[in-house]
């Protein structure tokens, strides 16, 4: 565990806890830290689903979560492994990048599309190639996620969808 809050950049973390020493050790944690601090708290069991929702990021363990620990998480890992962690952290700043980008990209042409049409350049027919090749260019752009970063090739996509996040 120490090694994962090594590589998480985390400070302070807690292991081996009784359900109801979980809950208050949060709300410590949260009461100490104020709201404008960020606290995660990773669990699998039923008796983790208080305090897997009032955490800024509750984290459960999928595969042998109970459902209740997976419907009051954030965050469903379907391996239970918590090096899992920093893998679905770098996969969703990737996804939040390349959405932001793809939206981008897709209101810059459909604005340059309006804008020609105003100047008697486009047509609709201009309006229907941007529309039809924005969303495949954001398709293909998409897929970018898992290149160049430390997944494994032949689990990128278990990887890449393996992770819940609501």
């Amino acid at each position: 565990m120490k090694r994962q809050a090594m590589a998480l950049g985390i400070d302070r973390y807690e292991g081996e806890l009784l359900p109801q020493d979980k809950l208050r050790y949060l709300e410590d944690d949260i009461a100490a830290k104020g709201r404008n601090a960020n606290v995660a708290f990773v669990g699998d069991g039923i008796n983790d689903a208080p305090a897997l929702s009032i955490a800024d990021v509750g984290i459960a363990m999928g595969a042998i979560g109970s459902d209740t620990a997976v419907e009051a998480a954030d965050m469903v890992l379907m391996r239970d492994e918590l090096s899992a962690i920093p893998e679905a952290l770098e996969i969703s700043r990737k996804t939040k990048r390349f959405a932001m980008q793809n939206i981008s990209l897709a209101l810059g042409l459909k604005i340059a599309v309006v804008f020609l049409s105003l100047f008697g350049i486009g047509g609709m027919w201009a309006a229907i190639f941007a529309d039809v090749g924005v969303t495949l260019i954001c398709i293909a752009n998409s897929f970018r996620i898992t290149r160049g970063s430390k997944l494994d090739r032949r689990h990128a996509g278990e990887k890449a969808y393996g992770v819940y996040c609501r």
